[in-house]
């Protein structure tokens, strides 16, 4: 049997979903979109979007639904971007349609001149 590794995974991941910088979630300020939070909670409290809405990844199966309708344009970050491209290619598969990751994460968002809480 041929195993896959993390970084294996990640790559098919990133290959299925939609990437965008930073920038141009901040040129794009779209107010109807959910900014998805996908760390833990404890690096959520550090630094976050403003008006984002935290659900760590491991518990995003459980509980995107009841907080996030299907037809809801989505941008999910994480620390660097790996978690959300994970976590978006898991939107998609969940039927969601509209679904973002942000490259580089929140730390690139800071470096972008992103505002944050």
């Amino acid at each position: 049997m041929n195993h896959k590794t993390g970084a294996d995974l990640l790559e098919e991941a990133r290959s299925r979903v939609r990437e965008v910088m930073p920038a141009d979630v901040m040129d794009t300020a779209d107010s109807s979109a959910v900014y998805l939070d996908c760390r833990e909670p404890g690096e959520f409290n550090l630094a976050h979007i403003p008006g984002a809405m935290l659900i760590p990844r491991g518990a995003l199966e459980g509980k995107v639904e009841a907080a996030i309708p299907r037809e809801k344009s989505v941008i999910i970050y994480c620390a660097s971007g790996n978690r959300s491209a994970l976590a978006a290619d898991t939107l998609q598969q969940m039927g969601y349609t509209s679904v973002a990751s942000m490259k580089g994460g929140i730390r690139a968002w800071v470096d972008a001149g992103g505002e944050i809480e």
